[in-house]
């Protein structure tokens, strides 16, 4: 059996509650610790799993029990986070974006190189069991060569209950960024890796809200194969209408007429400091039964649809729907494991050095880079070239 990793948790947020039945669940994993800045945070995870939680995160990365840290801190905490880490001889479990600039992320993956750690980002959506099997469908030729890969996703993003940095670009915040990222993340790794150039116009449509709510992006791999990435959180079309009713992680959408642009309406009503109150109230760990739970079908990040020389591939409830030239084939995948399971899968078979890992802190660098060069494009109305990209292969 491969030794045991002992992690802590930075940040007992709304990533976390994610992330940590799959961190619970993996045998080469040991929760020894986490840290929050928030009291009544570290009090019920003390509470829940008897292990010490603290306020400060650089104690947390100096003890010498710590073999990894999983980083859930706010974005534009990353660097000073990862870094830290790292420097005390830390593996690094990291959610996305890997930062909010490039010169940041380039010292990350500096760092990792040179203390001889291994760096992990995630959770996005290309750990997602149908994106995985589009993947090998893709990778497997039988569907000729890849051609087109397109991800359109419509939600309430903008106006769930949210902090001032989730508002704040320049924080990382905004769909370009927060949802973006897994769009960018997903179209690379179903692509191989190295994209040529975006082309992207964003929308900030609420001044209320003054971050990109919206984008359009054309992209372009090395090899000729482009992509579309749409987003809008703006609350009103819903891409689950297009997704079998199915949304983000698995579960049905509420199917009821008074939830129409409820988030949106209920924005309007809240102010700055109720709307924060409120934000840290849901996203704040309190107790074992708030975390998430896994749906009853695949997830759906929105639509993606892939096509080949001989056929197209999108999501089905259960798997996927193979458009081939003489019949529709149904896929079905098994649901034992999460997406954020195999998050964990990777990182530990990373850190035992028995998998060569994909999304490294190079990959999310060139995510980043993505995400950057869709708001440089929208600024300037060009196609900007990419540099740092990473190939699968």
């Amino acid at each position: 059996m491969p030794d045991l990793i002992r992690v802590a948790i930075a940040g007992l947020g709304t990533a976390t509650r994610l992330m940590l039945r799959a961190l619970l669940s993996n045998p080469t994993i040991e929760v020894v610790a986490a840290a929050s800045v928030r009291e009544e945070e570290r009090l019920a995870f003390a509470n829940d799993f008897s292990i010490p939680a603290y306020a400060d995160i650089d104690e947390l990365c100096g003890l010498d029990d710590v073999d990894a840290i999983y980083i859930a801190t706010p974005t534009h905490l990353h660097v000073h986070h990862v870094l830290m880490a790292l420097e005390h001889g830390k593996h690094v479990l990291v959610e996305k974006p890997l930062a909010t600039d490039l010169p940041c992320a380039k010292r990350m993956v500096e760092a990792a190189e040179k203390f001889g750690r291994v760096v992990i980002v995630g959770h996005s959506h290309s750990f997602d069991a149908p994106i995985q099997a589009m993947r090998d469908i893709v990778h497997s030729g039988g569907l000729g060569g890849l051609r087109m890969i397109h991800s359109w996703c419509y939600t309430d993003w903008l106006y769930r209950p949210r902090v001032p940095e989730e508002l704040s670009t320049d924080l990382g915040g905004g769909v370009t960024f927060r949802q973006g990222a897994h769009q960018f993340d997903v179209i690379r790794f179903l692509g191989g890796g190295a994209l040529r150039s975006v082309r992207a116009s964003t929308g900030r449509w609420d001044a209320r809200r003054p971050t990109e709510g919206s984008h359009t992006v054309y992209l372009e791999f090395e090899d000729g194969v482009c992509a579309t990435a749409v987003y809008s959180g703006y609350d009103r079309f819903h891409s689950t209408e297009l997704t079998f009713g199915i949304g983000e992680w698995g579960q049905l959408a509420p199917d009821c007429d008074h939830c129409y642009g409820s988030h949106r309406k209920r924005s309007l009503q809240l102010t700055t400091a109720e709307e924060s109150v409120m934000k840290r109230e849901q996203a704040g760990y309190k107790t074992g039964d708030t975390l998430q739970e896994q749906g009853e079908h695949q997830p759906f990040f929105g639509l993606t649809l892939v096509s080949c020389e001989r056929g197209d591939i999108r999501q089905s409830p259960e798997g996927l729907f193979v458009y081939a030239d003489d019949r529709i084939i149904e896929v079905e995948l098994p649901s034992t494991k999460t997406p954020h399971d195999r998050v964990v899968e990777e990182f530990v078979g990373a850190v035992n050095g028995s998998i060569e890992p994909v999304h490294t802190a190079r990959w999310g660098m060139a995510t980043l880079e993505v995400c950057l060069a869709v708001l440089e494009s929208a600024k300037r109305r060009e196609e900007i070239y990419l540099h740092y990209q990473v190939a699968t292969e």
